[in-house]
């Protein structure tokens, strides 16, 4: 699979790469690390970084935008993004051919070529796999920066590496990484330093959360407590992991209201909770999923249902 994602890659003169919406430090990982990599070892070639920007990922980087001629004849590449609805400008369809590679589960396999390995912590370090390859195939160097990228993804993903899917290939992975030119210091105040608003709403979060006798947990932000701290809906994604602290919790859900939707944000110890996101129109990984409703009243049916789970 490696093999044939290279030679695509050495055939095309125009790649581009998506990944998904409301990206995380593992999205802007493997898109910007991909890209960058191919850049390095292909200067020769044009590659597009397109979707819409995080503001607060601007610590690692922006996307480069692809004008819709760009897709005529073009290899498009769609990291970290398990379905389709979920890839960040749809025109990712436009081009000659399409790769998926991604570690979420495979229950959309789209794509003419698709790598799909659940067992890696982060699509990350699935590129830095890729580029290993490359290194002995292929004479490939890693920039210092296409390393920072990866470096980044997999911290991420894997909670600082408490997660476990942090796998002893894992830590391989990032000490070989650590050994590029990149400041660590820098990286980690930007993935990790709050704005005072955001410090003041994880306040309220650790202050107002419900919790039951099985550890099952929630907190809901409706959109007028947000606009009372001055944070965004998308910038709450930086407080997911803040109750993962709390003795005793075994799972839990956030909901965030947005002006059309209710996001949830689930998270586990270690307990399965991407079924209860996939009848929320959702998915994700075992232990880290994301799900979308619609009315106050779903959010109780999948609280009721988080419960039933950490009963067991």
């Amino acid at each position: 699979m490696k093999q044939q994602i290279i030679e695509c890659i050495e055939k095309y003169q125009t790649i581009i790469i998506h990944r998904h919406v409301r990206p995380d430090e593992d999205a802007y990982g493997s898109q910007m690390g991909l890209a960058t990599l191919i850049q390095s070892n292909y200067p020769e070639k044009t590659v597009y970084t397109p979707g819409t920007h995080d503001p607060s990922l601007t610590y690692l980087g922006e996307p480069v935008h692809a004008e819709d001629e760009a897709y005529n004849g073009a290899l498009v590449i769609v990291t970290d993004t398990a379905n389709q609805e979920r890839i960040d400008d749809q025109r990712y369809t436009r081009g000659e051919i399409l790769i998926k590679i991604d570690h979420h589960p495979n229950d959309d396999a789209y794509g003419d070529i698709t790598w799909v390995d659940t067992s890696a912590s982060s699509c990350s370090e699935l590129i830095y796999e890729l580029y290993e390859y490359g290194e002995e195939h292929r004479a490939w160097g890693l920039p210092a920066q296409a390393a920072r990228y990866l470096f980044a993804g997999i911290v991420g993903d894997t909670g600082r590496f408490k997660f476990p899917s942090a796998t002893e290939k894992t830590f391989k992975t990032a000490s070989k990484l650590v050994k590029h030119d990149f400041d660590r210091s820098t990286l980690f105040d930007g993935m990790y330093e709050l704005s005072r608003e955001l410090l003041q709403l994880q306040g309220y979060i650790y202050q107002n959360f419900h919790m039951n006798e099985n550890g099952a947990a929630y907190i809901k932000l409706p959109k007028e407590l947000l606009e009372e701290y001055g944070v965004t809906a998308l910038e709450t994604s930086a407080l997911v992991s803040s109750l993962g602290n709390v003795k005793g919790i075994r799972a839990w859900a956030i909901f965030v209201e947005e002006p059309d939707q209710i996001r949830v944000r689930l998270r586990s110890k270690g307990l399965i909770i991407n079924t209860i996101a996939k009848q929320f129109r959702g998915g994700g990984h075992p232990f880290a999923s994301g799900a979308t409703i619609y009315d106050w009243s779903e959010a109780d049916d999948l609280i009721a249902q988080l419960d039933e789970v950490c009963a067991q």
